[in-house]
């Protein structure tokens, strides 16, 4: 009879961090690794043993590093009846210290990634994985879907998860300062308080750009305004912060069916650097 599992494993991520040049492959942990072992040892024979590694295996990965680099990062210096040695170049030690600056970074979001990102109870969040915090209770990951410029400002049409379409109206400075063009990955913040609510609009017609349909999920109620939490066709959820007597004359209740208004100047833009 089959062992059952106490509970479903928990989710994770992981990944090595590789540099290339030109798109072909330098190196990843092991061969600065070794690189590392050449500073210390200051000789490729010790470096291998060092390494656990045969002479011949340290010499090709040392010898394709200097090809595939472009210039020389290992390099031998003759001596007497030492042998001479082997060091890094300045070029060779400036990567490696990169490389080591970079790969703790790499570690530190990977750790984020395996916390936050695979919660398939929670919706995905980049500034969350990423830990930034901000005021804007809705936060989308997107694509830029389309990009159609303007004398002053420029209108960004988004592409969600689920198929849904956000507009963003910025200016033309922001649309250089944040490198958008089609394909770019963007964040689409949008306040709560932003979110306009409406009920039966079939036959009726708005300025605002996005029109989100959707289900009430929950209400939560407060002394002056009421948090409503929607579930929006196509995938994704949006929360609205809407008076009291507007939850009220609406007649807000889970699962009623509401249509969500958001100006697409009141659609923030981030990207990550």
């Amino acid at each position: 009879m089959a062992h059952k599992r106490d509970k479903t494993p928990r989710l994770g991520v992981g990944g090595e961090l590789w540099i290339t040049a030109d798109g072909r492959n330098l190196g990843s942990h092991a061969r600065m690794g070794l690189l590392r072992a050449v500073v210390e040892q200051g000789s490729i024979t010790q470096a291998a043993k060092a390494f656990g590694i045969s002479y011949k295996a340290a010499w090709d990965a040392v010898d394709t590093m200097n090809r595939v680099a472009g210039e020389p990062l290992v390099e031998r210096r003759p001596g007497g009846r030492g042998g001479g040695s082997t060091r890094l170049t300045e070029r060779g030690q400036r990567l490696l210290e990169r490389y080591a600056q970079v790969e703790a970074v790499h570690e530190r979001f990977v750790e984020m990634l395996a916390r936050e990102a695979f919660d398939l109870e929670q919706d995905f969040s980049l500034l969350k994985v990423l830990n930034v915090r901000t005021t804007a209770r809705n936060q989308f990951l997107g694509t830029v879907s389309a990009l159609r410029a303007g004398a002053v400002n420029d209108e960004i049409e988004l592409t969600l998860p689920g198929g849904m379409r956000l507009v963003a109206i910025v200016t033309r400075g922001s649309t250089e300062a944040l490198g958008l063009h089609t394909r770019a990955p963007v964040v689409a913040m949008v306040q709560a308080g932003n979110v306009i609510l409406a009920t039966g609009i079939e036959s009726m017609r708005f300025s605002a750009r996005n029109q989100l349909p959707g289900t009430v999920l929950t209400l939560t109620p407060g002394s002056v305004n009421t948090e409503v939490l929607l579930e929006v066709d196509g995938g994704g959820r949006l929360v609205a912060v809407v008076t009291q007597a507007s939850a009220e004359a609406l007649a807000l209740a889970p699962g009623l069916r509401v249509t969500a208004l958001i100006k697409a100047s009141d659609v923030l833009l981030a990207v990550t650097v």
